[in-house]
């Protein structure tokens, strides 16, 4: 008898089984010690030519100040008087022109904290239709969606111990990018792995960031 494969369908069906995973996981906080509050959002959408669902995931542009080059998720720091969930949901207006509502969103993962000196919260959010979408040249260089069989394999994380910290670095490799994606932003797709697609209540927090993410 064979284990019957994972079904990565965009649709009904994996919806509720990651709403139910993250509704039996309770996300830890990390709002303390000065650290500033950032909300990104894990978006679960179709893929092009594709029956199953992928994870947008950003490439940011080399000329901007903050974190340039580097992938990462929609999202940005609080603004006055703004939820965390309010905050994902303008970032992925205004960096990809996807217009969000609180009823996309499925679960949310454990606070990270940055080495930047943010509190990173992640919302995961269902995305049925992605047409509309009109990444911001100013903050978004490419948009990659990363299939959910990929996010799936035993080989992510890879685990990387430095000389500057006590604890390892996260790194994951996307065969669609071609290239080897770390920390925060790993860590946080890794989780989400754990939690959402294997209902597993993995934490991540003390994992680490190389030091070229830590400005």
């Amino acid at each position: 008898m064979t284990d019957t494969p994972p079904d990565y369908a965009f649709a009904p069906a994996l919806r509720r089984g990651m709403e139910g995973r993250l509704a039996r996981f309770t996300a830890a906080s990390a709002r303390t010690g000065g650290l500033r509050l950032a909300a990104v959002a894990l978006l679960v959408a179709p893929r092009k030519d594709s029956r199953d669902a992928g994870v947008l995931v950003t490439l940011r542009p080399t000329r901007i100040n903050r974190h340039s080059g580097q992938y990462a998720l929609p999202g940005g720091r609080l603004d006055p008087g703004e939820t965390p969930l309010q905050a994902a949901i303008r970032e992925t207006r205004e960096e990809l022109g996807l217009t969000l509502t609180e009823a996309d969103l499925i679960g949310t993962l454990d606070d990270y904290p940055t080495r930047s000196g943010f509190a990173m919260i992640p919302h995961v959010f269902w995305c049925a239709d992605i047409s509309a979408m009109r990444p911001d040249p100013a903050e978004v260089a490419e948009v990659h969606s990363l299939p959910l069989s990929e996010l799936d394999s035993d080989d992510i994380p890879l685990l990387d111990l430095k000389p500057h910290s006590e604890h390892p670095v996260l790194s994951a490799f996307f065969p669609t990018l071609g290239h080897t994606m770390y920390a925060p932003t790993a860590a946080v797709l890794y989780q989400f792995r754990e939690v959402a697609v294997r209902g597993r209540e993995t934490r991540v927090a003390h994992y680490d960031q190389p030091e070229f993410a830590w400005k």
